[in-house]
């Protein structure tokens, strides 16, 4: 997408914007990761890095940046977060599709005390990841 296009529709009701050291890349695992695809994006600059870079990952947005320290946004490690996503059915599949692509297990795929199946992942930015089936 060119920067003098119009903006893709935006889906959900929160989205999640992630600030990572590689967001063209990023965003590409995620849809490999987790499905999905690259709405859009603004072209690299010399650096590699992009600006926004837009997915959609089960019908909904995560849109994404490099860091730009040169313009006061200094990189920072992901922290005190993570991204849910609500899993219909085959937790399993969805789990090791994840894992295959490159994401790291934190907690494998349980039964809950709360009676749903829940894992969670690391993905190779350090973002934290977690699927939830509920029972």
């Amino acid at each position: 997408m060119s920067e003098t296009q119009a903006p893709v529709k935006v889906k959900g009701g929160l989205v999640a914007y992630l600030n990572v050291d590689g967001a063209i890349a990023a965003a590409e695992f995620y849809v490999k990761a987790f499905g999905g695809e690259i709405a859009s994006q603004i072209p690299p600059d010399a650096q590699g890095r992009s600006m926004h870079v837009h997915a959609y990952i089960q019908g909904t947005s995560l849109m994404l940046s490099d860091f730009y320290p040169e313009h006061g946004h200094p990189k920072v490690e992901s922290q005190g977060f993570l991204l849910m996503l609500p899993i219909e059915n085959d937790i399993h599949a969805r789990f090791q599709r994840a894992v295959d692509a490159g994401c790291t297990v934190v907690q494998p795929v349980e039964k809950m005390f709360w009676g749903d199946l829940y894992g969670a992942l690391k993905d190779p930015w350090g973002v934290s990841w977690a699927m939830n089936q509920q029972a």
